[in-house]
């Protein structure tokens, strides 16, 4: 079957003033749907390759466009109306499981965004930054991933774009105004639920 665009859960104005009706429309109308449109096409020539030169010439296509559509519909998912804005929950974190575990890694929540920033503003060129949940260890971290790879180390509790299509037209090259004002419209009710079927053993 092929893939197609996800619905937002919220209207493109949600999360103003944080990111923009104009950014919306055309992160999600646009970039998200290349990438599907582009993976379709990817997936439909692979299936058609004849030889093994031909389908190793379609893997960079593959994971790149398959990354951006994987990325960016967890990134939706992400975000919600400020609940300050009095549009939604957004920039609420609960008491509950994930709370306790960004306290007992970095003794506040304030830390862990200014270290979630600081590590994402880092990334040279574009990529991700994610809070994510390693099975290994079973400890959150801050990593992150170029271009559209997808995180697969990790278990994403939390994904931030930033790309320059994600924040430009409204923060233009600041990328560090863009990371303090996401925080004012993360769901962390979507994180949590993410945090408590990541430490069930649950498949996200």
């Amino acid at each position: 079957m092929a893939h197609v665009l996800p619905d937002l859960p919220y209207a493109y104005d949600a999360l103003e003033p944080y990111i923009s009706k104009q950014i919306m429309e055309l992160h999600h109308k646009k970039h998200h749907q290349t990438y599907v449109n582009a993976l379709n096409a990817a997936e439909q020539a692979y299936a058609k390759a004849s030889t093994p030169k031909e389908r190793i010439a379609l893997q960079a296509a593959l994971k790149f466009n398959g990354g951006g559509h994987i990325n960016h519909s967890l990134f939706w998912k992400n975000l919600a109306g400020s609940a300050s804005e009095g549009k939604g929950n957004g920039g609420v974190l609960r008491d509950g499981a994930l709370k306790d575990a960004i306290l007992k890694t970095w003794g506040s929540v304030d830390k862990f965004t200014a270290e979630f920033n600081a590590t994402t503003a880092a990334i040279q060129g574009s990529g991700w930054g994610w809070l994510g949940y390693n099975p290994s260890l079973k400890t959150l971290e801050i990593v992150t991933t170029a271009n559209q790879d997808p995180l697969l180390t990790h278990v994403p509790i939390i994904g931030v774009d930033v790309w320059e299509h994600a924040f430009y037209l409204q923060y233009l090259n600041v990328k560090a105004d863009y990371l303090k004002a996401i925080w004012n419209v993360i769901n962390w009710d979507e994180a949590e639920k993410r945090f408590a079927e990541a430490t069930s053993g649950a498949k996200l």
